[in-house]
């Protein structure tokens, strides 16, 4: 979760001296005044609130900030549009450079730039499957000598008294863990906080969301994923192996690092944001398929969660890495078992296998998976209300670095002291049989031969935790210690969702499942029939799993095929996916997916499949912004200049007009042309009376656009001299000379639809004399939504 740590003020809205309107800074127009817009004639139902604008940066002067100090409370509501994320160009900008660079390409030019492609891929998913292969050991490793030292310290103590050392030693350990992990985070990279995956969706939607595939985020989020897993809070790997997968798919598709300053000269022809997206989509799913094994789970997730725009020869390309990334794993780790070769087993999180004759399920049995589907959408729905409040709260008060440290060491402390006390006072006691599975077994006051079976669940890593749960005989866990541990962790796991620590959400919500569909299970079998166990607890502790998986995360497709793919069984293909779409159905009647929610806290202007139901009586001309700053074909150095450094309107996009010569018309549409693209024709200087004077000099090609090409540099670092400020830019060779317009009159839904399919950042309104009356961008159309009374309007926030 990114926090908000600049000082914050909000303007009113209205000035109290009695102002008319505020003026609105629009991303992507002039600077707008803001009105109140009448509903429809004919008295339409929806009201739509004015446009007000939240300078949440605003300058503090000296004096004001003796007076104030640092705010302890930073406001926050959900009603805001950020103006600081840029949309990314998914829409190729086709001028003459990028035409003649195709035109001269041949078909064998074409075919290698494919086989590029499938390398690329490659690369991704063996990369990714050695990081899973990296964090697993190392979590495997550290977290196996820490409960190592806790239990013979725990043995020891009880014999002789004073438990109370072994509860320090554990809760300490735990917080120096947590507290290395949330300092490199909150201090480094906030961004690799969490599960990455809301980035990653926002990505891979259009959003550039700020240093999320860069180089530095990964090492923090491998070596923070490790510190929170080992430090035992109740989170997963799984969730962040989505993101380094991501990262490096990013990273590799370019083939050089900004970070580290290093270009190896490969790749450059996928120096652009729509080759690069598809990349990351692949990096996406070969997470997926890492921390699951399953591979066409993971291109089934890239599709639901991730990719806006689908293209079919991306999803072979796609599987392709997942599968590599699956096999990359499994080798490496079959090395590390000493099992050289053994590619059998799947990827981090290892269900085991259900035998078939064990999971065989009846008709009469459907309708019960269904209402534990509706119970995971209700407990789905509670998890997602109370990690919002508890998000909300952390914006508004632990937005410092060194709070978030102190919350994520609180949490670990916590974590281990409610572990330790439901072990010691626990009196399940379970016999020690010749094949037991347990890893740490703790003996505590049971007699020998005996171990303590919450200890099973709590001394353990969520991973071991949940497998026990599926698997161990019935008769393993009483209700008393399952509906126990189903309540601490819920909360736990809540708690622990937003920390300043890498972690996912996938394993504690399995393992919430696990526990009460176990209970369940249990509760059923004690019901009499002919003597036989007809409810085994490992079957109902599966669909359990899913329905609060799926209550939380609302993943439906996706979700049943990884379940399906890591229990290595397809007869529950059925039942799980009832129950995924029961929990779903419930839990989106109280409130959206646990990601959604985090994107929307972010006030991210993330763009839905469709536009809102209700919009048709909008139109391109309501939801423009207008007046459009323009530049002419044949621009001044100066005006460009200026133009670029004025911060109040820090526009992306300027739609290129030429004035027909001898008449007083106004000027008419030609072109399209970027910041990022004037920016790189400044740093070169292709000025007009420069091209004449030095025959010599090298024509500018699509090479140095690439090279620029992801951090362009700001306006603010290009000297141009009072001379070259009065030369003449020639913009014909470098601007989209075809952009897509719309008439004035289009349909919100229209523009929605055609905005949101093609991936475009700028969408030009034109009148019937083709000259330029607005522009449309991403932030025009995300700031109508759906609210409780009708169709809504966000207002935009300057972060």
């Amino acid at each position: 979760m990114a926090n908000i740590t600049k000082k914050v003020s909000w303007s009113s809205r209205a000035d109290e001296s009695g102002a008319t309107g505020e003026r609105t800074p629009l991303l992507n127009g002039s600077e707008q005044t803001s009105h109140s817009r009448q509903p429809s004639e004919g008295g339409s139902v929806f009201q739509i609130g004015r446009l007000s604008t939240v300078d949440l940066e605003e300058e503090i002067t000296s004096d004001e900030e003796s007076l104030r100090g640092r705010p302890k409370e930073i406001p926050h509501t959900e009603k805001l549009l950020s103006l600081k994320y840029e949309s990314l160009d998914y829409d190729n900008i086709e001028n003459q450079l990028f035409l003649e660079e195709e035109r001269r390409m041949s078909y064998m030019g074409f075919r290698c730039l494919e086989i590029s492609r499938w390398v690329v891929c490659g690369l991704i998913g063996f990369l990714t499957g050695l990081i899973a292969c990296f964090i697993d050991i190392a979590v495997e490793q550290l977290a196996g000598f820490k409960y190592q030292v806790v239990k013979t310290n725990i043995e020891k103590f009880t014999e002789v008294g004073g438990l109370s050392i072994s509860l320090l030693l554990w809760a300490v350990l735990n917080s120096a863990i947590v507290m290395l992990g949330a300092i490199i985070v909150a201090f480094f990279q906030p961004i690799a906080a969490g599960s990455g995956i809301p980035q990653i969706k926002c990505y891979l939607n259009g959003i550039k969301i700020p240093r999320v595939v860069r180089l530095k985020t990964l090492v923090v989020k491998v070596c923070g994923v490790i510190c929170s897993v080992v430090g035992g809070l109740a989170v997963g790997k799984e969730g962040p192996m989505i993101h380094s997968g991501a990262v490096v798919a990013a990273g590799v598709s370019q083939g050089r690092s900004t970070s580290l300053k290093r270009d190896f000269k490969i790749f450059e022809y996928f120096r652009r944001d729509t080759e690069k997206r598809d990349f990351v989509s692949a990096g996406a799913a070969a997470g997926v398929s890492a921390a699951f094994g399953a591979p066409v789970g993971g291109v089934l997730f890239s599709l639901e969660e991730g990719a806006s725009f689908w293209n079919q020869m991306l999803t072979w390309r796609i599987f392709f890495a997942s599968m590599i990334s699956t096999f990359t794993l499994n080798f490496f780790l079959s090395i590390y078992h000493n099992k050289t070769g053994d590619l059998s087993s799947p990827g981090l999180i290892n269900f085991g296998r259900f035998q078939s004759d064990s999971v065989a399920y009846n008709l009469y049995e459907i309708p019960l998976f269904i209402a534990m589907g509706a119970i995971g959408g209700l407990l789905g729905a509670l998890f997602n209300i109370l990690n919002y409040w508890l998000t909300i709260f952390r914006i508004r008060y632990v937005h410092r670095p060194c709070l978030q440290v102190m919350e994520a060491m609180l949490v670990a402390a916590v974590t281990a002291a409610v572990s330790f006390t439901m072990i010691y006072f626990s009196n399940d006691c379970q016999p020690l049989g010749p094949e037991h599975t347990e890893e740490y077994p703790l003996q505590l006051f049971c007699a020998d031969g005996e171990y303590n079976s919450m200890a099973t669940a709590f001394f353990n890593t969520p991973e071991r935790s949940v497998r026990s749960l599926f698997h161990n005989q019935p008769g393993s866990y009483n209700p008393l210690t399952l509906s126990l541990f189903t309540l601490t962790y819920f909360f736990l796991a809540c708690w622990t969702y937003g920390l300043a620590v890498s972690a996912g959400v996938f394993i504690p919500s399995l393992l919430i499942g696990a526990a009460w569909g176990r209970l369940f299970g249990i509760l059923l079998a004690s019901i009499p029939s002919n003597g036989s166990i007809w409810a085994d607890p490992g079957k109902y502790a599966l669909i359990g799993a899913a329905a609060q998986l799926g209550g939380i995360v609302r993943m439906t497709l996706s979700l049943t095929v990884i379940m399906v793919e890591a229990t290595g069984n397809v007869t529950y293909g059925l039942p799980i996916m009832l129950v995924l779409m029961t929990a779903k159905i419930v839990g989106d009647y109280f409130v959206e997916g646990l990601y959604d929610i985090h994107i929307k806290l972010q006030s991210v202007p993330f763009l839905h499949w469709d536009a809102p139901a209700t919009s048709h009586w909008l139109t391109a001309r309501e939801v423009m912004s207008s007046p459009v700053t323009c530049l002419n074909r044949i621009e001044k150095v100066g005006t460009i200049v200026d133009t670029l450094s004025n911060t109040s309107t820090n526009h992306n996009g300027f739609p290129v007009v030429v004035q027909v010569s001898g008449t007083d018309e106004p000027a008419k549409l030609c072109g399209l042309i970027l910041r990022s693209q004037l920016i790189v024709l400044l740093k070169h200087k292709v000025f007009v009376e420069l091209a004449r004077s030095r025959l010599t000099h090298r024509k500018l090609q699509l090479k140095d656009f690439r090279d620029a090409y992801p951090r362009f540099p700001p306006i603010q670092s290009i000297h141009v001299s009072q001379d070259e400020r009065e030369c003449m830019m020639d913009l014909t060779e470098f601007m989209n000379a075809t952009p897509y317009t719309v008439p004035q009159e289009t349909s919100l839904p229209r523009v929605f639809k055609l905005f949101r399919a093609l991936g475009l950042r700028h969408l030009v309104v034109a009148d019937d004399e083709n000259r330029v009356v607005g522009l449309v961008t991403r932030k025009d159309l995300a700031r109508y939504h759906l609210g409780k009374h009708g169709l809504e309007e966000l207002q935009l926030a300057q972060t």
